[in-house]
C-alpha cells in the first residue's frame, strides 16, 4: 500500500469518527435539552443513554468528547451555565467506564458500567454543588433523588435502544 493510500484510509476512518461524534454529541444535546423535566437546582433528562450509547460505539477519545460536548451544550444554551464545568467533567469521565472494543453494545462490561455511571452523576453533580455553588456538602447532595432517577431512567432507555441495535447489527457495520 501506497504512502498516500494509507494516508487516505486514515483519513476516511477519522471523518467517519469525527462525523460520528458530531451526531452523538448532536443527539446528546437534544435528548438532554428538549426532553427534560425541570427540578428545584437543573433538570432531569434521558440525555444520558445518548452519552452511554456513545461510550459503546467509539473510541474513548470521540466519545469523551461527545459526551461532554453535547451535554455541556445543553447547559449552556438551556440557561444553566453554571453546571457547564461540572457537565464537562462528569460526562467525559462517564465514557471511560464503558468499551465499544466488544461485538454487542449491551455487553457485561457495558451493563456494569452503569453502576459508576450512576455513582458519577450523583457524586460528581452532589460534590460539585456541594463545594462550588453552596459551600455545603449536605445541600450539595439535595437534587440526589433527581440525579439517581435521571441516570436510572437513561440506564433504561439504553438498555432497550441496545438490545435493539444489536439485533440490527449496527456494531459490525460501524466498524
Amino acid at each position: 500500500m501506497t504512502i498516500a493510500k494509507k494516508h487516505k484510509a486514515k483519513f476516511g476512518a477519522n471523518t467517519q469518527l469525527i462525523t460520528l461524534s458530531a451526531v452523538f454529541a448532536a443527539l446528546t444535546y437534544a435528548m438532554t435539552a428538549f426532553i427534560h423535566i425541570p427540578t428545584a437546582k437543573g433538570y432531569i433528562h434521558i440525555g444520558d443513554a445518548v452519552v452511554f450509547m456513545a461510550a459503546s460505539l467509539l473510541p474513548k477519545p470521540y466519545a469523551m468528547a461527545a459526551a461532554a460536548i453535547g451535554a455541556s451544550f445543553s447547559d449552556m444554551l438551556s440557561g444553566y451555565w453554571i453546571w457547564v464545568p461540572a457537565t464537562f467533567i462528569i460526562k467525559a469521565v462517564t465514557v471511560l467506564a464503558f468499551t465499544s472494543k466488544k461485538s454487542r453494545i449491551l455487553c457485561k462490561r457495558n451493563f456494569t458500567a452503569l453502576v459508576p455511571a450512576l455513582v458519577l452523576c450523583v457524586g460528581g453533580y452532589g460534590l460539585y454543588s456541594g463545594l462550588v455553588i453552596y459551600g455545603s456538602l449536605p445541600a450539595g447532595f439535595v437534587d440526589a433523588p433527581a440525579n439517581l432517577f435521571q441516570t436510572a431512567a437513561s440506564a433504561a432507555v439504553y438498555i432497550a435502544m441496545s438490545a435493539t441495535l444489536d439485533k440490527s447489527g449496527i456494531k459490525k457495520r460501524i466498524h
